[in-house]
């Protein structure tokens, strides 16, 4: 009889039951950034296509380099693509994947958690921070 181990509780692969736990730590770190949930969502809010200055615009406090930087790393991730126009001056646009789409429920679930529970954040904070 084939006997089964269990798992250690604070192992990383039974905390976020994977096989691959640090590529899901890695995935997880990307994905979870301020920068790329405020940009997933604004080129949500644009209609799943914009130009770089539509998402600066859209994207409060983000700089040209950052967004430059995050837009990469969506492209590369294969959430966004990223389209040239042989125009002058160029066009570029970025346009969100079938894989970039499906990150939008959880991602707004997380913006809204985030809403819904930040007074009683701020209210721990304060009683934290007053002892």
């Amino acid at each position: 009889m084939k006997s089964r181990t269990k798992a250690h509780p604070l192992d990383p692969a039974a905390i976020c039951r994977s096989s691959d736990p640090m590529a899901v730590r890695e995935l997880l770190t990307k994905i979870g950034d301020k920068w790329t949930i405020f940009v997933v969502l604004s080129l949500d809010l644009l209609g799943g296509r914009a130009r770089f200055s539509e998402l600066e615009r859209a994207v409060p406090g983000i700089s040209q380099r950052m967004l430059s930087s995050t837009l990469k790393h969506l492209e590369r991730d294969g959430l966004v693509i990223r389209e040239l126009f042989p125009e002058v001056p160029p066009r570029v646009e970025y346009e969100m994947t079938v894989l970039g789409k499906s990150l939008l429920r959880p991602t707004q679930g997380l913006v809204d958690w985030a809403k819904a529970n930040w007074e009683q954040v701020r209210l721990a904070q304060s009683s934290y921070d007053a002892r």
